[in-house]
């Protein structure tokens, strides 16, 4: 091993500060870990060949002795050649990195269609693309196609027209309305290639190619279930290393017509919050949600509606079996059960396919699911006191249990279906002032942070496993004992 001095050295892009004081690096951390994987970004002085060059993952350093804990590590440029560098109180030592087959990267993607909406948080979302971004995908040799987004829907009609066999991936710049937008219309457009009625679709064919999200909007859900944390440079860096995360996703019918297909919905309390904030779009993002949150919390109303759902039993050792085969199967058995009902008055009805961790729940909002075990959970909170509905919300951000009350019930289902009784008369003027959408015989839907209004029954049903996802399991990076070296 060369010796303590190193005049010679030149730093690349990219060096990683020292573990936390405990001794176990944070969600963020092992978040970028998992990203990094197989290499780490290479200095912009290269030649392009260099750049190019695969790299193996860093060898587990030996267990550190006496005054030998790492103060800094990272990849340096030494004599041409990258190497794994550690910086600890005593001295300086590397090793070369050795390269790799490419065959290891069969996954990484070389052509993108990127969609990026410019109107997500206080207008960033072009600046966190263009600055943070693209310049990665550059350096990956990864050809792109950009589409700035000009007003809603713009991303479903570009889709609908995409020949997505010339794309390797679909990557969204935004916030959680933007990456609906997006995945709705990816596998819109997989249905209309594959010659399916999309009025009616019992049995949805798999997109063709996988979903990338960029966290750029003031909330983004489906990015902070996978990574762990909101941050787009580790959201890109699971897009430039092709790592894939399956996950299940939910179609939305009423008898006649498909709606739309989301990752997850909710009534009451959630959708009409949501359907407040979207009158005040003039406010700032931040205060326009604060503002309809306190408010519908001042008006706190239930819904009346009837759920009928029908129950899904996953055996334990089954529980993370990824085998889409014997999802189907299983759904299958399940679909000659009998459906349960229930009828009353609810002050909110979730019902996810994915965890949704997100900043106010950072366990999730439905932490019992997960990205792709083929069941969804019902979460139905019935009528109650304002002051007892406050208690379950705190709840979502402490590690206490958010369910362990009387009036919350929860169920793993694989359909749902939800059949509102609106207001009529009296009750529905004295409702008008919250929301016009009760008013005008239509309930307020949020799926996936998108507003949606309907009078009619909607069936929820789950499908296994139907989207690629660039990501990985947050689950894997909780529960792996291993640890990463290069932080």
């Amino acid at each position: 091993m060369p010796g303590a001095a190193a005049p010679f050295l030149r730093p690349q892009r990219r060096a990683w500060p020292e573990r936390p004081a405990g001794g176990r690096a944070s969600r963020e951390q092992r978040a970028q870990a998992a990203a990094l994987g197989a290499s780490g970004p290479r200095s912009s002085a290269a030649a392009p060949e260099e750049r190019r060059r695969r790299v193996a993952p860093l060898a587990a350093a030996p267990p550190a002795e006496a005054g030998e804990e790492p103060l800094l590590r990272g990849i340096f440029e030494i004599r041409k050649r990258s190497c794994d560098v550690v910086l600890s109180a005593r001295r300086l030592r590397w090793s070369p990195i050795l390269p790799e087959s490419p065959t290891g990267f069969q996954n990484r993607p070389k052509s993108l269609k990127v969609f990026v909406n410019p109107s997500s948080h206080k207008r960033e979302a072009t600046h966190v693309y263009y600055e943070q971004v693209a310049p990665l995908f550059k350096l990956a040799d990864i050809k792109t196609d950009v589409t700035v987004t000009e007003y809603e829907g713009h991303a479903l009609s570009v889709l609908k027209e995409c020949e997505l066999q010339a794309f390797d991936g679909v990557v969204c710049v935004g916030g959680d309305g933007s990456v609906s937008e997006v995945a709705h219309g990816l596998l819109l457009k997989a249905q209309i290639d594959a010659g399916k009625d999309t009025d009616y679709i019992p049995t949805p064919v798999r997109a063709p190619v996988p979903l990338g999200v960029i966290p750029a909007g003031t909330t983004n859900i489906l990015a902070h279930t996978l990574y762990g944390i909101k941050h787009a440079v580790t959201a890109t860096l699971h897009i430039v290393m092709g790592h894939i995360q399956p996950v299940d996703v939910c179609t939305f019918s009423t008898p006649s017509k498909l709606l739309r297909f989301g990752f997850s919905a909710m009534i009451g309390f959630g959708a009409r919050t949501l359907a407040l904030a979207e009158k005040h779009r003039w406010m700032p993002s931040s205060q326009r949600k604060d503002f309809a949150f306190i408010k519908t919390l001042a008006d706190l109303k239930p819904e009346e509606c009837e759920l009928s759902f029908l129950p899904l039993q996953i055996p334990q050792e089954d529980s993370h079996e990824n085998d889409r085969k014997k999802k189907e199967q299983m759904k299958k058995k399940g679909s000659k059960d009998q459906w349960h009902k229930i009828q009353g008055h609810f002050l909110n009805v979730s019902i996810m396919a994915i965890p949704c961790l997100c900043s106010m729940a950072p366990r999730g909002l439905a932490p019992n699911t997960r990205l792709n075990n083929g069941s969804m959970a019902l979460i139905v909170v019935q009528n109650t006191s304002r002051t007892e509905f406050i208690k379950h919300l705190k709840r979502y951000a402490s590690v206490k249990n958010q369910f362990n009350f009387p009036f919350v019930e929860t169920y793993t289902v694989q359909e749902v279906k939800v059949q509102p009784r609106l207001k009529s008369g009296l009750d529905a003027k004295e409702n008008t002032s919250l929301n016009t959408a009760s008013a005008e015989g239509n309930c307020p839907w949020n799926i996936d942070g998108d507003l949606m209004k309907e009078a009619s029954e909607v069936h929820v049903r789950v499908h296994p496993q139907l989207i690629n996802l660039y990501g990985v399991n947050t689950d894997d990076l909780e529960s792996s004992q291993a640890t990463c070296n290069c932080i």
